[in-house]
């Protein structure tokens, strides 16, 4: 029998589930097992917790045919524990290095107590740590005039303490003797907490902070969400009184439990984003009636009717409140950087055109990327949308012909951002467009997250140093989708850029034709480059460096095609926000300018990269991959990547890799970077970040974002994919 028991329930936590659950197997105490329980979640999360179960013989996963909720999740949990003791861990939530080893001291301290409770800390997006007040305060300290073990009755602050059932561990025999269950639906801690803390012999205090308790910037909370669910409070609290009632030694409660019961419905009721402002009224009405029917003989009658200054005039007034102490200033820096003129007032004024989407690739460069494959494919399902691609002048040149343009802040750009029902674009569109209620935008990514992106680089200041981290997030607020590549992807946009928008596990569209390309399409794309027949292709493409203002890569074009032959050819392409001198020797052919980098991957026979996602997406073609860096240490300092590329572990590593530009070379003449070991490399690489890209990305996109559909298109198993022909077998 293990001396814990601990429940982690999960539903759409897979961007946090990982780090919670390394939070409880990596304690130094060791006496436990961890049983997770996925709730039917519709992302990752079930995979997480077997892939976990398979590296850790603690590790126990339930999977529910039906998704129940939480309370009952951890019923689940619950029904098959085996240890002394349980605790209950939310799948965002993590402990604090050392807490079970705490806990357990704790418990053989105080003689196995029935319950012990421990303090939990608030953590934020940018890394703060709150104690809680109680903590802070003092609460949980034992001595002088506070026994280490009570009754509620004998130190009736600990109820005081926050009630909720992640910061207690319970002794199992007590729970089962008690045949204490979570029911369903929403404040499912309430019927379990005060009949658990009323009916315990025993109780002891822990003075530490054991839970990191996730506060999300948006949407991470379903009882801040907008629904009638949130009257299912009311079923909970006649549940408390029922369990009360039946036992008279637990009587003297009554009045406590009707004063916290009006305290929390009051706060339910009054709360804007919670009961929907249509049922406010009925909401106050049932609340007053379960004032009324569980109030204690003799008790006076307390208010729960609703407050003004919580409804829809409260946050008029709140608003107002804010504009005059808040918006002000930044009124005036937005004045400084320039009004919107009277002609897009205006047009903010017209109803949006549902037949109109805004499109934009890297920072208005020329189409390119995931928003021009969705594009292309929009014209296809939807030919009635009209598509307007924002451009900066410098590179109208270079846009095909037969697409709408504008060019940044001009008049016909204001015009189709105040009106375009949709927005695409891979990297944000600039402030001079607000969103509009009715908008929807859809943010694509640039690739799959390889370096540290986001909020993880404000531990990176030499890559993090230009990103003003507050506005980043203000513009996050508006997307409604965010691609993914990959479950990999997801967790990383998803904790990275938090916020309340819908995740798209679809593949990348730019990817679609890695898998629907044949043997034409790749004898013409060699072709078009120049290519003689029989000659290998290296398509070699670094990314950027921020440490360095001008940064070239620590390999030699001419000099490396100089070592390996006429019969080699290097494809060269700069990273677009590299600063860049064109190459020109025998044998290289500078691509830094070609419009599709999908194009050069098709033409290539193998890819050569160092930090670019670009492996990602070449990992679709099943060609070798060779990573090439010689600063290691130092990108490893100033920006950090979230794979180990360089440690030839399978899932981590997608080749062959080189530190210096002799072992690149020796890499390539003697073929190493085509051998069966680096083909294994390659294949786990693929299983792990190409599951959903099966040549139906972007049709999956425009029927999910444009079309309305519920329903996304099946993916095609990786097995049963054809693949583009490699130059080779041509």
């Amino acid at each position: 029998m293990p001396r814990f028991s601990i429940i982690v329930p999960a539903y759409q936590v897979q961007s946090y589930l990982g780090a919670c659950l390394d939070s409880v197997l990596e304690q130094s105490y060791r006496d436990f097992e961890l049983i997770g329980v996925d709730d039917r979640s519709p992302d990752g999360c079930g995979e997480i917790l077997d892939g976990y179960a398979a590296r850790d013989e603690r590790v126990r996963v339930l999977h529910l045919p039906e998704n129940v909720g939480l309370g009952r999740a951890r019923n689940a949990g619950i029904e098959a524990a085996g240890g002394e003791y349980l605790i209950f861990l939310d799948g965002d939530d993590t402990f604090t290095e050392g807490s079970l080893r705490a806990i357990a001291d704790r418990l053989d301290a105080t003689g196995e107590p029935e319950v012990l409770v421990y303090d939990y800390a608030r953590t934020y997006w940018d890394g703060r740590a709150v104690r809680s007040r109680d903590g802070a305060a003092g609460a949980f300290r034992t001595g002088q005039d506070r026994a280490d073990v009570f009754t509620a009755a004998e130190r009736e602050d600990v109820l005081n303490l926050l009630m909720v059932v992640w910061n207690k561990a319970y002794r199992r025999d007590f729970v089962e003797r008690n045949a204490f269950r979570f029911p369903a639906g929403y404040y499912e801690d309430t019927p379990w907490t005060y009949p658990v803390m009323l009916t315990a012999a025993t109780i002891a205090t822990l003075d530490r902070v054991v839970v990191h308790y996730r506060q999300r910037r948006q949407g991470g909370n379903i009882l801040a969400t907008v629904s009638r669910r949130h009257f299912d409070i009311f079923a909970q609290y006649d549940l408390v009184f029922d369990y009360v009632q039946e036992r008279p030694e637990l009587h003297r409660w009554l009045p406590l439990l009707h004063a916290r019961m009006v305290d929390h419905l009051r706060t339910v009721g009054n709360h804007p984003d919670r009961v929907p402002a249509e049922a406010r009224r009925e909401f106050h009405e049932r609340a007053a009636e379960a004032e009324s029917r569980h109030r204690p003989e003799g008790a006076p009658a307390r208010t729960v009717a609703g407050d003004w200054r919580h409804g829809p005039l409260g946050r008029l007034a709140r608003t107002a409140g804010r504009t005059v102490n808040e918006v002000g200033p930044k009124a005036g820096r937005a004045v400084a950087q320039g009004l919107l003129t009277t002609y897009q007032a205006a047009q903010r004024r017209l109803p949006l055109d549902r037949q109109l989407a805004l499109f934009s690739s890297h920072g208005y460069r020329p189409p390119a990327c995931n928003p021009a494959a969705i594009q292309a494919k929009l014209r296809e399902l939807a030919p009635g949308i009209k598509a307007v691609w924002v451009v900066d002048p410098e590179y109208r040149e270079d846009v095909p012909e037969g697409l709408a343009v504008v060019s940044p802040g001009s008049r016909e750009y204001r015009e189709a951002a105040s009106r375009a029902t949709w927005s695409v674009s891979n990297v944000p569109f600039d402030d001079s467009a607000p969103k509009r209620q009715g908008m929807v935008y859809l943010q694509t990514h640039c690739g799959t997250p390889v370096k540290r992106m986001g909020t993880d680089l404000r531990d990176y200041p030499a890559a993090g140093s230009s990103l003003r981290f507050n506005e980043m997030l203000r513009r996050v607020d508006d997307w409604d989708y965010s691609l993914s590549a990959n479950h990999y992807s997801s967790q990383v946009w998803e904790r990275v850029y938090p916020s309340d928008y819908r995740t798209l596990e679809y593949g990348y569209p730019r990817n679609d034709v890695y898998a629907t390309a044949g043997a034409a399409e790749v004898l013409a794309a060699r072709e078009e480059l120049g290519v003689k027949p029989g000659q290998t292709v290296l398509l070699y493409a670094p990314t950027t460096r921020e440490y360095r203002a001008s940064y070239r890569p620590g390999l030699d074009p001419a000099g490396l095609v100089r070592a390996l032959g006429p019969d080699h050819v290097l494809l060269y392409r700069a990273h677009f926000l590299s600063e860049h001198e064109p190459v020109e020797a025998p044998g290289v052919i500078d691509v830094t300018a070609y419009p599709s980098v999908e194009r050069l991957a098709l033409a290539a026979d193998a890819l050569i990269t160092d930090y670019s996602s670009l492996m990602v997406d070449y990992a679709n073609l099943d060609r070798p991959i060779i990573l090439f860096a010689d600063d290691r240490e130092v990108y490893r300092q100033t920006r950090g990547t979230y794979l180990d590329l360089f440690s030839g572990r399978p899932g981590q590593t997608p080749g062959a890799t080189a530190g210096t530009e002799q072992e690149l070379t020796e890499l390539l003449r003697s073929g190493e970077w085509r051998s069966g070991a680096n083909d294994e490399l390659r294949g786990a690489f693929r299983e792990r970040f190409c599951a959903f890209d099966d040549g139906r990305a972007a049709e999956r996109v425009v029927r999910t974002v444009f079309l309305g559909e519920a329903t996304p298109l099946p993916v095609v198993p990786l097995a049963e994919r054809t693949t583009a022909p490699r130059p080779e077998e041509l």
